[in-house]
């Protein structure tokens, strides 16, 4: 998710059309979509939606840079309506609750939790919710599971790519991955500036790089820690296509076909957990991502995001009405694969 200021959205579709989706996607049937759904009844499924809660907008204010969205609940809705989206499952935005101190970071988590949690009680049917934890306070983690999923009935549980200098194979973190497997849970995993890497470039923002970049470390310490093989009930969502981890795959290959260790990590190779995971479209529905993604992945690990309030759902909608999708394939990424995952939503 990129939050600065960008040239306007209509000038960086042109320049996606310019380059030709059928050049790049060949083998897709027709079945163009319309981005307009006016009169149209809600039934696509968000699952990267953004919450703003103020006090949580409060606390992290000093640790963002530059100023966030105007939002409320209200005007998620009216996107939501514009957009034709059924359901948005929501989800707070970096960098997350633990802001140096265990104990207001689990006050913190409780908040946002119980704040997503009444805006799916305040509009019935609406919202989902991907709960925050307090990394990397493992204790604490656990108990928010625990209360998120038995009490606020939360879809999944969110994360960070990141936290400081770990990433989510970090083995500090087992025990929380541990519980999460046995729970069969749902982790939806969004991209942060690391400690390493913010300010490399002169006038390129981290998140323009880093973010992409963050997710394909998060995917790779998963990968090469043994995370992913040991607890293989956790179902893991990764935002913007998986960021950068389809072009490198063939280096993971590598890695995995040349190094000992790795190779015992990973006896069948990177490429069968890859396709596993589940992968949502915010900022990655042009034909350059979705090239490399879809080459990879079968579709139906493919998921519909928008990343409101920093993007519109229009944008997301547009780039997919670009590929010749059938209209099956497209049915699946705007909604049926995200039933699959999370089956309550056919309630």
């Amino acid at each position: 998710m990129t939050h600065e200021a960008v040239a306007s959205r209509r000038t960086f579709l042109t320049g996606l059309a310019a380059l030709g989706a059928t050049a790049i996607l060949p083998g897709c049937k027709s079945a163009t979509p319309a981005a307009s759904v006016a009169g149209a009844r809600p039934h696509r499924i968000d699952v990267h939606h953004h919450i703003l809660p103020p006090r949580y907008m409060a606390a992290v204010a000093s640790r963002r840079a530059g100023p966030a969205p105007e939002w409320t609940p209200a005007r998620s809705v009216e996107e939501m309506d514009r957009s034709g989206i059924a359901t948005a499952i929501t989800s707070i935005i970096q960098p997350s609750v633990w802001l140096g101190d265990d104990a207001a970071a689990r006050g913190l988590a409780r908040e946002v939790n119980e704040y997503a949690a009444r805006m799916t009680t305040d509009f019935p049917g609406r919202f989902g919710m991907f709960a925050t934890v307090p990394v990397p306070d493992v204790e604490g983690s656990l108990r928010e599971i625990e209360y998120a999923l038995d009490v606020l009935k939360a879809d999944g549980i969110g994360f960070m790519t990141s936290y400081g200098d770990k990433w989510l194979g970090d083995p500090g973190l087992t025990p929380v991955f541990e519980e999460l497997n046995r729970r069969k849970a749902v982790v939806y995993t969004h991209p942060t500036t690391p400690a390493c890497c913010a300010r490399l470039v002169r006038g390129v923002p981290p998140s323009t790089i880093e973010f992409a970049t963050d997710t394909t470390r998060t995917i790779a310490s998963l990968l090469f820690s043994g995370t992913a093989t040991r607890f293989r009930d956790v179902r893991f969502i990764f935002s913007h296509g998986g960021g950068t981890m389809p072009f490198l795959t063939g280096r993971f290959m590598r890695l995995a076909a040349t190094t000992k260790e790795a190779a015992t990590l990973l006896p069948n190779g990177p490429v069968p957990e890859l396709r596993r995971f589940h992968y949502e479209l915010a900022q990655a529905a042009h034909p350059m991502a979705l090239a490399a993604l879809l080459k990879l992945v079968p579709m139906s690990q493919v998921l519909l995001g928008t990343d409101f309030p920093f993007r519109p759902g229009a944008e997301v909608l547009e780039g997919l009405s670009q590929q010749e999708f059938n209209a099956a394939d497209l049915r699946a990424i705007e909604r049926d694969n995200a039933l699959a995952l999370l089956p309550r939503l056919k309630a």
